[in-house]
């Protein structure tokens, strides 16, 4: 059986690194913590994106703080999904404790308490930074896949924005949309019919449907300008630390297809706008999605493979993406397999399900000599965490049963004051957060119906001459020429018709 020694020696030949890197804590064996064996991330491979698990109560939130300090630390911005609305505290230094002094002299690692520089965003709302975009700038393919479309109804979504590339008829938000939508079969429908052939009433209903769905879940407020620009998430402070961007989105836990909206955007915006880093010693931007289940919730089929698309390729402009969740089993397979760096804090075994998705669990580490994953599984304790990520070369690190090392700043929410400080204090507040409603797509074919009911309006009220005759003529008629005269007209009628038809 190998001793403690050569279980240390073996921790710290799989987590030396030559280029810089993050300090995540002390690997242990029996609970025990040893100061010559730390557990070390490379920069160079946190694009490689990620995953903290455990059950709830473990210390998921503080892994994650912990990583955004020290990611902020080295000059790279992040982007927090805060769903449970905890993570503001990073804004301020650590008051300190007796328990953090004692963890971090386990550890080897002196604690220094500091804040962060924070910017707080809302995509509702609550106050912060407003993060909108267009309808535009979400394409015809991606509106069609937050919308779960069929193929035809996919084709009208992109003759709808044909028709206003065409016609330069900003769509800026939903109503712009919507009013399309309408027009095309309604007032428009001779002029859509001529360009771009018949559109189908009862495929443009369900697509105004599903508009409606999305409306009622928030979505009217993220749709519309000024359009974030996603540049503004990669900003560094004087001090040389980089921005931790925290969006709260405590009040859209129940609609996940905002979430769902929102995210898919932002990942493409990001993908589209940021340029190839290659082979970098470091990441551009870092973003962590908390309760990452509410992503793939109810999440059609084509949206999946969207977002499995994304994460595969995104890594390549120089972004990581870490999931936070209870279970890894909230995460598909085709997205957990691209994940390079996991964190996984305790599982519990109450019932039959937990031991199942505990074993599961235990597959997806590397196999160990010195542990028994599936016990270490639910032995861990508050802030100890099974760790498991890439070197250098890309290849995956021992299995190292870590003692964590503690925040640096609050583990706690900021006050009511000390938050209205914050975004009072924002450059990005001025810069997004003045309601724009331009000319567009909407009060343009609304003015252009106007126009036109106008013109019908005076057309029918247009006074007719009438041909009068000085000669007085009965008004009976012949029965003879009556029939003559209806044989006549029925022949005409039948005669354009089979010209029509021919």
């Amino acid at each position: 059986m190998a001793t403690k020694e050569e279980f240390f020696a073996h921790i710290e030949k799989g987590y030396t690194t030559k280029g810089d890197f993050i300090t995540m804590g002390a690997a242990m064996l029996e609970n025990e913590a040893v100061t010559n064996a730390l557990v070390k991330i490379p920069l160079r491979t946190l694009n490689r994106h990620g995953l903290i698990a455990g059950a709830t109560g473990t210390g998921k939130t503080k892994t994650l703080q912990v990583l955004a300090e020290n990611l902020s630390e080295k000059g790279i911005p992040v982007l927090l999904m805060d769903l449970k609305g905890d993570l503001s505290g990073l804004a301020q230094p650590s008051p300190g404790h007796v328990k953090i002094n004692e963890r971090h002299e386990k550890i080897g690692i002196p604690f220094d308490a500091k804040g962060f520089p924070v910017e707080i965003l809302s995509l509702s709302e609550q106050d912060g930074v407003k993060l909108r975009a267009t309808v535009s700038e979400f394409g015809p393919i991606l509106l069609s896949r937050i919308l779960d479309l069929t193929e035809t109804q996919e084709g009208i979504v992109a003759v709808v924005f044909k028709y206003c590339d065409d016609n330069k008829l900003p769509l800026l938000d939903l109503k712009d949309f919507k009013k399309v939508l309408q027009y095309a079969t309604g007032t428009g429908k001779a002029e859509f019919v001529k360009e771009y052939g018949r559109i189908s009433t009862s495929s443009t209903g369900t697509i105004l449907r599903k508009i409606i769905e999305l409306e009622q879940q928030g979505a009217d407020l993220f749709f519309g300008e000024k359009s974030f620009d996603v540049d503004d998430l990669t900003r560094i402070d004087e001090n040389g630390k980089g921005y931790i961007n925290i969006l709260r989105l405590t009040d859209i836990q129940d609609k996940p297809k905002l979430f769902s909206t929102f995210m898919l955007s932002l990942l493409a915006e990001i993908y589209s706008t940021f340029p190839e880093q290659g082979d970098s010693d470091r990441p551009e931007l870092i973003l962590f999605i908390d309760e990452a289940h509410l992503i793939f919730k109810e999440a059609s089929k084509a949206l999946l493979d969207q977002i499995e698309s994304i994460v595969k390729l995104i890594r390549s402009k120089g972004i990581g993406l870490y999931f936070v969740t209870q279970n890894p089993t909230d995460v598909p397979n085709e997205v957990l397999s691209q994940l390079g760096l996991k964190v996984q804090h305790a599982l519990r075994a109450f019932t039959a399900r937990d031991r199942k998705a505990i074993k599961l669990t235990a597959e997806n580490y590397p196999e160990s000599d010195f542990y028994d994953t599936k016990e270490v599984l639910t032995s861990l304790g508050i802030g100890e965490a099974l760790i498991s990520a890439l070197d250098e070369k890309g290849r995956p690190t021992p299995l190292a049963a870590t003692l964590l090392r503690a925040p640096m700043s609050r583990m706690d929410v900021l006050t009511d004051k000390e938050l209205k400080e914050a975004i009072n204090n924002s450059a990005l507040v001025k810069k997004y957060n003045e309601d724009i409603d331009r000319e567009s797509a909407y009060e343009i074919l609304n003015e252009k119906i106007e126009k036109a009911e106008k013109e019908a309006e005076k057309e029918k009220n247009k006074p007719r001459t009438r041909k009068t005759s000085s000669r007085r003529t009965s008004t009976r008629q012949n029965p003879i020429i009556k029939v003559l005269t209806s044989a006549t007209f029925i022949r005409g009628v039948l005669g354009v018709l089979k010209k029509v038809m021919r």
